[in-house]
């Protein structure tokens, strides 16, 4: 077994991602979970049933791996921040969820079919990753990777990613996870061709959850007390008065749910 304690966490993780370890309660009710159609598209190109075994590496407090129930393969969380860890346990009972890090799996060599990723390849460093994936997966085995995207031609969702969007330039970090696709194309790593496909899903919650999903964006929840909060007041507001969500207790916000996958070489 191979993998890092959660005392060096510091030296295994950019210092934004620790901003997940102390929001994680806001995390698991703010952020949205995965359309079915996804899943099951996943689980036909990964080849994930009964007698297989997945990955699901930067868990946090496990939505995706919950979304992978139906598929029937056993599960195995990673995640390296404590906080997400010790709500993961208390929401997914029956899945053990072990710190580690994506360039350092606690897991031996060959363990996995497949290892997927939600709202967290990007970041990762692509080479070692890969290498990490290789060693852990079995022959024949593949990668997916899943985001959840706002619809920003909506008004209010663009505001809000315009709110968030202060904090990552303050952080001197980008969350944007594009960049990476070129590095499939490289022979000398050693998974295949990049593939793709988008499939439409929405959030459907309560306003007080959207105000949680701001709040559980890494490089928002780093920030003080008094910040936090006032983004929160920021993001109320803005609900309370934008012409679509006025009044309304609950909300609609359309997405495209992203997924990508290739195999082992």
């Amino acid at each position: 077994m191979r993998g890092g304690t959660l005392g060096s966490r510091d030296a295994r993780t950019p210092p934004v991602v620790r901003g997940f370890d102390r929001l994680a309660d806001a995390y698991e009710r703010g952020r949205p979970g995965y359309p079915a159609a996804a899943i099951r598209h996943l689980g036909r190109v990964l080849h994930l049933g009964p007698s297989t075994t997945v990955v699901d590496l930067g868990s946090g407090t496990g939505k995706f791996t919950r979304a992978l129930a139906p598929l029937g393969a056993a599960r195995v969380a990673v995640e390296p921040t404590r906080g997400m860890r010790e709500v993961f346990r208390q929401v997914v009972p029956d899945v053990p969820v072990l710190d580690g890090t994506a360039e350092a799996i606690p897991l031996p060599d060959r363990f996995a079919d497949a290892i997927v990723c939600a709202q967290a390849f990007h970041w990762f460093r692509v080479r070692p990753t890969l290498r990490e994936f290789a060693r852990v997966l079995r022959p024949g085995g593949g990668i997916g990777l899943v985001w959840n995207s706002r619809d920003d031609t909506v008004r209010w969702s663009k505001r809000i990613t315009e709110i968030t969007n202060r904090y990552h330039r303050k952080e001197g970090t980008n969350a944007r996870w594009r960049p990476w696709e070129k590095r499939f194309e490289d022979p000398g790593l050693p998974f295949g061709p990049l593939h793709r496909r988008e499939f439409p899903t929405a959030q459907v919650a309560p306003v007080a959850a959207f105000v949680d999903r701001v709040l559980s964006v890494s490089s928002v929840a780093v920030q003080s007390a008094a910040e936090r909060r006032r983004v929160a007041r920021e993001v109320r507001e803005l609900l309370r008065t934008d012409p679509l969500t006025r009044g309304r207790r609950f909300l609609r916000l359309p997405m495209t749910a992203e997924v990508y996958w290739s195999y082992l070489r």
